[in-house]
């Protein structure tokens, strides 16, 4: 996968983001405090996503679609892109 020592430092950030969350939470740090970290890690963890589902588009899915399994492909991708944004 491309991008996979770029990734694991994001998840690895993400990571470090929650266990701060957790601190600030056992600490009865303000809410909106903790509830703008949760925003943040929201928006990091789906940008993670994103770059996951443009490799899984940009690899899988073009050597899919040329091995003439278009259809097949795109289902699949539209499903994926479903779950993803809900």
């Amino acid at each position: 996968m491309q991008d996979k020592d770029m990734l694991i430092k994001r998840l690895n950030r993400i990571e470090g983001q929650v266990k701060g969350i957790q601190k600030m939470i056992d600490e009865e740090r303000y809410c909106i405090d903790i509830l703008t970290q949760i925003s943040a890690i929201r928006s990091a963890i789906n940008k993670v996503g994103s770059i996951i589902l443009e490799n899984h588009i940009k690899g899988c899915v073009v050597n899919s679609i040329k091995e003439d399994n278009s259809e097949e492909s795109i289902a699949e991708l539209m499903k994926t892109i479903d779950k993803f944004t809900k």
